[in-house]
Order: structure tokens, then sequence, then C-alpha cells
């Protein structure tokens, strides 16, 4: 079994926020998957930044605010 760690975007409101997970392959036939725990970690994340508590989102994310750009 291989593992590749991967960086997946959740985006919220205002906010972004980069989670790294772990995509297991395996020469089985649903290979790469997300495992249970990377799945309730992207839930969290995006939970806790709709709910604007970024403290508890800094704990599994690198978090970001997005900017409008108008021209």
């Amino acid at each position: 079994m291989t593992v590749k760690h991967y960086t997946t975007m959740v985006h919220e409101g205002e906010y972004v926020a980069e989670v790294e997970v772990e995509l297991p392959y395996t020469h089985e036939g649903w290979s790469p998957y997300l495992p249970l725990e990377d799945a309730y970690k992207l839930d969290d994340v995006r939970e806790a930044l709709r709910e604007g508590d970024i403290k508890s989102a800094v704990r599994h994310a690198k978090v970001f605010t997005l900017t409008p750009v108008s021209f």
C-alpha cells in the first residue's frame, strides 16, 4: 500500500482552508480512497469556517481570508 499526501481546499464564505489529507493506494478496486478520519477532518474544518470559529479551523488547516478584487 502506498500513501500519498494531498492538499485539498475547503471554501466557506470569506475563508479558504488548505487541509492535508492522505490517500491510500492499494491494489483493490476502490483505490485511492479518503480515510474516515480525514473525511471527519474536512467536515470539522468546513463547519468551523461556516460558524466563524477560525481558532478551531486552524488546528487542522491553514486558513486564508478571501479579498474581493474589483477593477
